[in-house]
């Protein structure tokens, strides 16, 4: 008798039933591992995405959005782009699932994002930046947890990712460990990664957090994960991959946005 049909336990034979049951239960557990699992119809993904300035990757990034396998909306918000980005998305216009919005000049990440969450419809938020960065593919492992009932609030870290990560500027790294432990000290999490873009909500906790919203630039990081943790929601991570940038290829955060992060921690630990 062939040995892959005894149980390695007892050594009895298995039945077929069994070992499809087996092979089912591995896959399932290999889907669930690696966020391949099937997204009820009913459940909407609204795909919000700042914009400043990232014509050579605007189109590329909205490809990618709409290939996700999940019923979806996306919201571009313009942010006072002064290159081509407007007219890049101008043939997007006509796309069903997408909507553009713009703001006559540049406000920062924050106050796009806030224009984003004021017109979003669906069940589940997910921010995405149009850089590259970050890998829309990588969404349905990001809502993986608010699918399945046991979160309101996921960050894709970038520092317990089994994928690629590009290696990058050591004094960012420094940074971004420090203003996490900063934060986490103050919101009593054990975040890896506060500064992540890739980060998912229900859309209840986006209604119930976008009024007190003040951030205009890249602190809106450190002011969500305040809000968040002051309100109780259940925050997950996941690991994702990270393309990083160089400062070459346009990465836009710098020193003072670091500076303003810490300040930031302390602004909203105090309060909300």
């Amino acid at each position: 008798m062939d040995s892959e049909n005894l149980c390695p336990c007892c050594g009895r034979e298995i039945s077929q039933k069994i070992e499809n049951d087996r092979r089912w239960l591995l896959w399932q557990a290999l889907g669930r591992r690696f966020g391949v699992y099937e997204v009820p119809s009913h459940v909407k993904l609204s795909v919000v995405v700042p914009v400043y300035n990232e014509e050579n990757t605007i189109d590329e990034i909205l490809r990618r959005v709409c290939q996700v396998p999940v019923t979806k909306e996306i919201i571009v918000v313009d942010d006072g782009s002064t290159d081509n980005t407007a007219l890049k998305l101008k043939q997007w216009e006509g796309n069903n699932i997408v909507r553009i919005l713009r703001h006559p000049h540049n406000r920062g990440k924050g106050a796009a994002l806030r224009t984003g969450f004021a017109h979003v419809t669906g069940d589940i938020v997910v921010i995405q930046d149009a850089d590259l960065e970050y890998d829309p593919a990588e969404h349905l492992r990001l809502i993986q947890p608010i699918v399945e009932g046991v979160a309101d609030v996921v960050y894709g870290s970038r520092f317990i990712s089994e994928g690629p990560h590009r290696v990058l500027y050591f004094w960012h790294y420094v940074a971004n460990r420090t203003i996490t432990t900063l934060s986490n000290m103050f919101t009593d999490l054990n975040l890896t990664d506060v500064e992540t873009c890739h980060k998912a909500f229900r859309r209840e906790v986006v209604e119930a957090i976008r009024p007190t919203l003040k951030e205009n630039r890249f602190g809106i990081e450190i002011e969500l994960t305040a809000k968040v943790a002051r309100r109780g929601y259940r925050i997950y991570e996941t690991g994702i991959s990270y393309y990083g940038r160089t400062y070459q290829q346009g990465k836009k955060i710098g020193l003072r946005d670091a500076i303003r992060a810490i300040w930031c921690i302390f602004r909203y630990w105090l309060k909300d």
